[in-house]
């Protein structure tokens, strides 16, 4: 069989993982530490034999953002929650509780991104008025209020939306008392950088 050259490398382990930060702060440096590295072109990886994650990631179903990659993280080290434009629902709720609960997961990123298509999907919904198809309806609802907040500020109104969603799905995963073990964070993702910003 021929090889692959886009293959991607296999990593190995060397050695026993690293140890797990010992504070959110220390989770949240290391996420930040690991992003700047991945930027810069100075990425490293590896397996793990167990998952002992670190921080819950909730990102969007975008192809271009991958949290292992983008905060440089060994696999078993971040437990990522996946959906269009970070819309919440009861299955992510849970599988965030499971994280906090469970896993013992000390911090929540929510990690919104420029260019996110289930929010330009949004704002061409409310400029046409057209209807949405399907389970699609969901997005648009979940999105549009964040949207509706910031149709008047100045600049790109979908660079807006996406920080303001990002910033209400933190807030609402801080007021829901089945995480209050955990502390949530927002960030935004810029993808022609690679760079994440912790949003205030």
């Amino acid at each position: 069989m021929a090889s692959n050259p886009r293959a991607f490398p296999t990593a190995t382990a060397v050695g026993a993982p690293a140890a797990a930060p010992a504070s959110t702060s220390a989770a949240l440096d290391e996420l930040l530490a690991g992003n700047r590295r991945y930027a810069t072109g100075r990425a490293r990886r590896g397996r793990v034999p167990a998952q002992r994650p670190f921080a819950v990631v909730l990102d969007c179903v975008d192809s271009r953002v991958l949290p292992e990659l983008l905060f440089d993280q060994d696999l078993g080290a971040l437990l990522c929650i996946r959906t269009a434009g970070q819309v919440l629902d009861e299955a992510v709720l849970a599988s965030i509780q499971y994280g906090v609960t469970e896993l013992r997961v000390p911090l929540v990123v929510v990690l919104g991104h420029e260019g996110c298509g289930a929010v330009a999907a949004t704002l061409g919904r409310l400029r046409t008025g057209a209807p949405v198809p399907g389970h699609l309806e969901l997005l648009v609802e979940e999105i549009a209020p964040a949207a509706r907040r910031t149709g008047a500020l100045p600049g790109d109104w979908a660079a807006h939306t996406v920080r303001a969603h990002a910033v209400w799905v933190r807030d609402a995963i801080r007021a829901d008392s089945a995480f209050a073990g955990a502390a949530v964070v927002a960030a935004r993702l810029d993808p022609d950088s690679g760079l994440v910003t912790l949003l205030p």
